[in-house]
């Protein structure tokens, strides 16, 4: 049994240029979203005229009405967006999608995600009229390396991980990073080079943090049927899961208020067990992944939850070398990451998931079958997806 009917597929793919924080003066958010469309349409072999259906979430600014006006879209037929804040609901999108084509509903379906932060509030910066806010700031908890340290701190404890062992997540996604040309981090980083960074909320140092970027992207949508016609193989949506563990909450962007039994693991275990069943496929199955690394611990808890190695296992799981580009069992963020590449919300992982299956990643993982992208952990309502050829 599969999240949907089986039979979606991603068929288009587009990014803008990536920049910093604050780097786009000369172009609106809604403008790099307007791009990144054009060019998943133009990669997909169709006219934006086909476009009929617009996916988007965490509180995406760039409203279904104003994307219709400004493509120039004949007919807007669906348009929906995924709860859950920061990149929690990346992959979900993938779930929406799938259903509108496969219940027709929609034809060609477009999900986006656009950043442009330095001409808005930073989505990461303290406002006291999000909810569970008021809890946190007396505890001068106003970011979210500090909102999330507390979790990787009791996962790191619980498991005895070396920072010698969370310095590879790092080093993994900046060597990528140097052989594709959209990253932003390509300078070489070595071991020493982490050690000695500063440390910004404790256990997270600084290159263990994700970047803050502007930029677009987006992929298009549609049924196996339909992508005959079209220049690329299609990428089939193999599987799709999203949920939480009881008692999450508004988690470590709240109060705090997690199981203990779950608090230093994240909240994903139950879903992973749910993606991989509805996928038909387990953790030895999968030859690539892409996962949520907005902060390096929960990279190795990710690993974890998923079943790739045991609880307490990862630092030697990615020490031995099995998450590195060409030779590991598992290479993971193959283009970079969010730590490397840029840090889109999670929606750049699930393009580079499309490279890899389709062959054409800048670490191309030879013979690359299935592919599994996972979305942000530590949230609530997160969720992951399994791509295939």
């Amino acid at each position: 049994m599969t999240a949907t009917g089986n039979k979606a597929c991603i068929v288009g793919i587009g990014q803008t240029e990536y920049r910093r924080r604050g780097g786009f003066k000369d172009r609106s958010e809604l403008s790099l979203a307007c791009e990144a469309v054009i060019r998943a349409a133009a990669d997909a072999g169709l006219s934006v005229a086909d476009i009929d259906g617009l996916v988007s979430y965490a509180a995406d600014r760039n409203e279904p009405s104003y994307l219709q006006d400004a493509l120039g879209l004949p007919e807007l037929r669906y348009a929906t967006m995924t709860w859950g804040g920061g990149g929690t609901g990346a992959c979900a999108t993938l779930m929406q999608a799938a259903l509108a084509v496969e219940a027709g509903v929609a034809d060609h379906v477009v999900i986006l995600r656009a950043l442009c932060q330095g001409q808005f509030l930073r989505f990461g910066q303290f406002n006291p009229d999000r909810p569970g806010r008021n809890f946190l700031a007396p505890f001068g908890m106003f970011s979210p390396p500090i909102m999330m340290a507390p979790l990787a701190q009791r996962y790191l404890y619980e498991t005895g991980i070396r920072p010698e062992q969370l310095a590879e997540v790092a080093l993994n996604a900046r060597a990528n990073a140097q052989r594709n040309p959209l990253a932003l981090m390509r300078e070489p980083l070595t071991l020493q080079d982490y050690m000695s960074s500063r440390m910004v909320a404790e256990p997270l140092r600084l290159y263990d943090c994700c970047q803050e970027n502007d930029g677009a992207c987006a992929l298009v949508v549609t049924t196996l049927e339909r992508a005959r016609d079209l220049p690329h193989k299609p990428v089939r949506i193999l599987a799709v899961a999203q949920g939480t563990n009881p008692g999450w909450g508004t988690a470590s962007l709240g109060p705090q208020n997690m199981p203990v039994s779950d608090y230093g693991r994240g909240n994903g275990a139950a879903m992973a067990r749910r993606v991989f069943a509805r996928g038909g496929v387990g953790p030895q199955d999968i030859d690539v992944a892409q996962i949520y690394d907005h902060f390096s611990p929960f990279v190795l808890m990710t690993l974890e939850n998923f079943g790739f190695c045991g609880p307490g296992e990862a630092g030697d799981f990615v020490t031995s070398g099995a998450i590195r580009w060409p030779d590991g069992e598992l290479p993971i963020n193959t283009s970079g990451g969010h730590l490397a590449e840029a840090y889109l919300h999670g929606l750049s992982l699930v393009v580079e998931g499309v490279r890899q299956i389709r062959g054409a990643s800048t670490s191309q993982v030879e013979d690359a079958e299935l592919c599994l992208v996972t979305a942000g952990l530590g949230g609530t309502l997160t969720s992951a997806a399994i791509l295939g050829a």
